[in-house]
């Protein structure tokens, strides 16, 4: 499909559910991380089409496996269906940034055509995502992370089967939890506070989302910071929080002095 429909169907459905999204991010319940969630940002059929685009397997896709967290990525569109490619560029699209600028007030917000730490995620049972802030720049490390559009696409999506989108206070001691429901859109602020996860995998089917950030010159604090992606464990994993916290000092260490950037060398060198 074409991707300037897509933009335009995506901008339809944001413009029609604008009040409600105005009222989730200047209230967000349960947690300090400001977000919004859409229900159905596109037709059925073109979520369907993305979810089948998606290898059943994984197969290509870039596989992650640590204590922090256990899932597969890619930001190679280019290996897979052009749905795919076209609904991530879509989300990208100047128009569908600057809407989201304008509605959450972040202001000179700007792509990542190189999907650095973006793209395909696929997640299998028992995969998961321990609670994290995210990386604060982009790869090059001039633009703060400022917002994360994350796309899910699987079908009948339910509590149940695990893989749901989490939200944290500071304290980390318990999260608001989002379904990764099938065409549901979740837009969320990232900043030093901004602590996410995902819960584990129970489905024997794979958890599929279109990940995409948006950056900007400005620091979210107005405040020059820097940080790798921080990870902790969950409240009942004392002894996974003391290992995560000496990892992230020593992460941040090798990144700052070594240059070392998780994900630089999966990110996507073709054109859009």
């Amino acid at each position: 499909m074409d991707r300037n429909k897509i933009t335009n169907l995506i901008l339809d459905r944001l413009g029609s559910e604008r009040e409600q999204i105005e009222k989730q991010w200047k209230h967000p319940e349960g947690t300090t991380t400001r977000h919004f969630v859409v229900e159905n940002l596109l037709p059925a059929e073109i979520a369907e089409a993305a979810y089948e685009a998606f290898p059943r397997d994984g197969n290509g896709f870039f596989n992650r496996d640590t204590f922090r967290e256990k899932k597969r990525t890619s930001a190679h569109l280019s290996e897979y269906p052009t749905i795919l490619g076209e609904i991530t560029y879509a989300i990208q699209s100047p128009e569908v940034i600057g809407w989201c600028s304008d509605v959450t007030g972040v202001d000179h917000l700007e792509p990542d055509p190189s999907l650095y730490a973006g793209g395909l995620s696929m997640m299998f049972q028992n995969d998961f995502l321990n609670p994290h802030i995210d990386n604060s720049h982009d790869a090059k490390r001039d633009r703060y992370r400022r917002l994360n559009a994350l796309y899910y696409v699987s079908p009948d999506w339910t509590l149940e089967k695990g893989g749901n989108f989490e939200m944290w206070n500071d304290d980390r001691s318990k999260p608001v939890t989002i379904i990764s429901g099938d065409n549901r859109l979740v837009v969320m602020e990232t900043n030093k506070t901004s602590w996410h996860s995902v819960s584990p995998v129970t489905s024997e089917l794979p958890r599929c989302c279109i990940s995409s950030y948006f950056f900007s010159k400005e620091s979210p604090d107005e405040t020059d910071y820097f940080h790798v992606t921080s990870f902790d464990g969950r409240p009942e994993e004392p002894l996974k929080r003391a290992l995560s916290a000496a990892d992230n000092a020593l992460r941040n260490v090798a990144a700052r002095t070594l240059k070392l950037g998780r994900g630089k060398n999966e990110a996507n060198t073709t054109k859009k």
